[in-house]
């Protein structure tokens, strides 16, 4: 308190307080202490409003106070100037600039506001006898608060009318290329989706129930959890304290064999007497941890190939740092070289199956037409691609982050010879905003929710560091360019590629709703590859359609036995399939090669004789 009154940080909760109360107050009832004006506090609700004003501008105060102390602490990309040039261009760009784009806007609101106050009996007509009807509806705003009040059915009913008609706008625009029409629909749903009244605690119904029935203490707790994460520089999805690698993820056992300054390659126990003569090598993408696909017991893609006798063997790719500033794109190709190598020398075998995830599985494809160059194919007997792309013309939403201005940023981002995978981690996020950021603004921020126990979400928060010489190869000669189809265009570990070679028997795996790698990009392997190749259609999306062990019952694919030559014909005549289609692929699998052998010997690794590094998961997986 000052002496003029309460202080601003008092206010500033008072004031909304005292809104909330009289806006609810028709349709919830009394909300204030018997005895008490509906709009009023009480001393004892004014002091805990100001202690909860007071914490606040302590909490923010010391913050600041560290950013003082070290101004480069916070993330570039969490910049707010970076954001606002960008919605700036956006704006400049768009025909709501134009006057009588605006005035129409104008016209068909106040039309849309007409209909809306007519349902609560507010237009001079008589109301509906059941619960209004309102014209526009959004999961974010599902909760039946937002309809409670005409005002904020008014409030979010505008705002999914100005969302629906400025990205009609990005459509009826002349004379825009395609690419940049693209660029202008991720941008306009960036902004959009940020604009939510969802977003937005004086907007937000939900959020100021929530403020008045704890006296602002969901406040306090949420700016707890936006200081944690603006000082780690990036957004939490779950209570990361709940897990720990090789406890409660990661847990297959297995011992780590093989070891170079890029990569680990951990081998699995047989938990079987007999096991595939022929191992799988599984080559997941170091965009990520591998731990995806061993993330407990019931979805383990890793403990079920074990189950059923495979001799398993997973790549743990290195988070980059300062040492890997000098890594490319061939260094990639080479590791996966050699840990092929290294498992046919280590079991005695003369060719291993391998498993390409993402951009491991962009990278398989590179190492087997390299293979195919050199007369050595046999070391591959057949190679699985989860939802990899070697055709980058339809890749989907990443393209929108290629243009020289996003390449020279990340560049400028990567000034210690690696990118920092918080960036990535809020690429990816941006590609679904509502779910994955503005969801978790609400509920951690402005409701002050406790954090889930989520073993997928603290993978996807687990990041990784990017080679920054490898990650714009990637996306200048991959994505924007698209060299890798174009034959003898690209030369990695001085051998030129020509993926048209490769004939090793090919399963490839998309998913139906997957956003990072587009099933209709995927497919376009099928085009360039020229050995027996079997493509499955799953469902979901980039990991849950792939993460889908038999026994969870969830989601379904489909098989095309005809010769469909797009994605369009497979699926007019696809059949489709409940559940999981890993078991589609291990009779695949054994389709290949169906030999056995007794799981004696280096298939037990760590057994008599067998020198190993450590545990798994090892020490590669567990470094920022």
């Amino acid at each position: 308190m000052t002496d003029d009154g309460p202080d601003p940080f008092t206010n500033m909760f008072e004031a909304p307080a005292k809104f909330a109360r009289a806006l609810f107050q028709p349709v919830m009832g009394a909300m204030t202490p018997e005895g008490l004006d509906e709009t009023s506090l009480s001393p004892q609700d004014l002091q805990h409003w100001g202690e909860v004003g007071a914490k606040l501008q302590s909490m923010w105060a010391q913050y600041q106070a560290e950013q003082l102390a070290n101004p480069h602490a916070l993330a570039p990309y969490f910049d707010p100037s970076r954001w606002m040039q960008m919605a700036e261009d956006w704006y400049k760009q768009m025909p709501i600039a134009n006057p009588a784009e605006q005035q129409a806007l104008l016209q068909e609101g106040m039309a849309l506001w007409q209909q809306v106050l007519g349902q609560y009996g507010l237009s001079g007509e008589a109301p509906p006898a059941t619960e209004p009807e309102l014209p526009r509806k959004d999961r974010r705003f599902a909760d039946p608060r937002w309809r409670a009040h005409p005002a904020f059915a008014l409030i979010h009913q505008t705002y999914l009318f100005l969302a629906e008609r400025v990205a009609e706008m990005v459509e009826k625009m002349e004379g825009v290329p395609e690419d940049k029409r693209e660029q202008l629909r991720f941008t306009t749903r960036s902004i959009t989706e940020a604009l939510s009244p969802s977003n937005f605690p004086l907007l937000n119904p939900v959020v100021m129930e929530r403020t008045l029935e704890t006296r602002g203490d969901n406040l306090v707790k949420g700016m707890e959890h936006l200081l944690s994460d603006l000082r780690r520089g990036q957004l939490s999805h779950v209570d990361d304290s709940a897990f720990k690698l090789g406890e409660n993820i990661a847990v297959t056992p297995g011992k780590v064999v093989h070891e170079t300054p890029l990569y680990q390659l951990i081998q699995y126990s047989p938990s079987t007497d007999t096991v595939m003569e022929t191992p799988l090598v599984i080559f997941p993408p170091w965009i990520n941890r591998f731990y995806i696909l061993d993330l407990n017991p019931k979805k383990s893609f890793v403990r079920w190939a074990v189950e059923q006798g495979v001799t398993v063997f997973m790549v743990s790719w290195k988070s980059a740092d300062a040492s890997m500033k000098e890594v490319i794109w061939d260094d990639y190709v080479r590791a996966q070289i050699d840990a092929i190598d290294t498992i046919r020398t280590r079991l005695g075998v003369k060719s291993v199956h391998a498993i390409g995830y993402c951009v491991a599985g962009t990278t398989l494809a590179a190492t087997l037409a390299i293979l195919h160059r050199r007369g050595e194919a046999d070391k591959v007997k057949s190679a699985t691609f989860f939802t990899a792309q070697v055709d980058f013309e339809k890749a989907g939403e990443l393209l929108n982050f290629i243009d020289d201005q996003q390449l020279g940023l990340i560049k400028a981002m990567s000034q210690d010879g690696y990118l920092d995978g918080r960036y990535m981690a809020a690429t990816f996020n941006m590609l679904r905003g509502t779910d994955l950021i503005w969801n978790y603004v609400v509920n951690n921020y402005l409701l002050g929710e406790d954090y889930p126990v989520f073993d997928l979400l603290h993978w996807n928060g687990d990041v990784t560091n990017l080679p920054a010489k490898w990650h714009q190869q990637y996306l200048r000669d991959l994505y924007r360019d698209n060299r890798l189809v174009e034959p003898d265009e690209l030369v990695v570990d001085n051998t030129p590629i020509d993926i048209g070679l490769v004939e090793t028997p090919t399963y490839v795996q998309a998913g139906k709703e997957d956003h990072i790698a587009p099933a209709e990009s995927v497919w376009k392997i099928t085009e360039h590859f020229k050995g027996p190749l079997k493509f499955v259609l799953a469902g979901s999306g980039h990991i849950a359609g792939v993460v889908n062990p038999p026994g969870s019952g969830k989601y379904q694919y489909w098989l095309n036995d005809g010769a469909p030559r797009t994605l369009a014909e497979f699926r007019a005549g696809a059949v489709e399939h409940p559940g999981s289609w890993w078991p589609d692929w291990i009779d695949w699998l054994r389709g290949q090669d169906a030999a056995t052998v007794p799981a004696t010997g280096k298939r037990q690794p760590g057994g008599k004789g067998d020198s190993v590094i450590e545990d798994a998961p090892g020490r590669y997986v567990a470094t920022r």
